[in-house]
């Protein structure tokens, strides 16, 4: 079990980026958040505040945010996420040009004719 939580950021299983795509089963997955849950002091003393133990970044708490703000305002309760969400039809593409190869990760259609 790991000693972080899941990001709780409505779109971070769906950014296709290197870190978050994983090859053998063509899935995009959500990332870890940034701070662990025990919020112990990193090598240079600095210690995380309460947001760095939901989320991956910036992006993903202010995101979450916007999303949610209207249910913070009403008090209604949000749904805690506890499981890797995934996104499914991804495969990597390899580009050859002249400065060397560059990988793509772009959806994959099964719909085309």
């Amino acid at each position: 079990m790991s000693n972080k939580h899941f990001c709780q950021g409505t779109n971070c299983h769906t950014n296709p980026t290197q870190d978050r795509f994983l090859k053998s089963r063509g899935v995009i997955r959500g990332r870890y958040a940034y701070a662990t849950t025990d919020r112990t002091p990193n090598q240079y003393g600095w210690v995380p505040n309460g947001s760095d133990v939901y989320f991956c970044s910036q992006a993903c708490k202010f995101d979450w945010l916007a999303t949610n703000m209207e249910n913070i305002e009403h008090g209604r309760p949000i749904e805690f996420i506890r499981h890797r969400r995934e996104t499914q039809g991804y495969h990597k593409v390899k580009n050859d040009d002249r400065w060397g190869a560059s990988y793509n990760i772009e959806r994959v259609d099964n719909n085309r004719e």
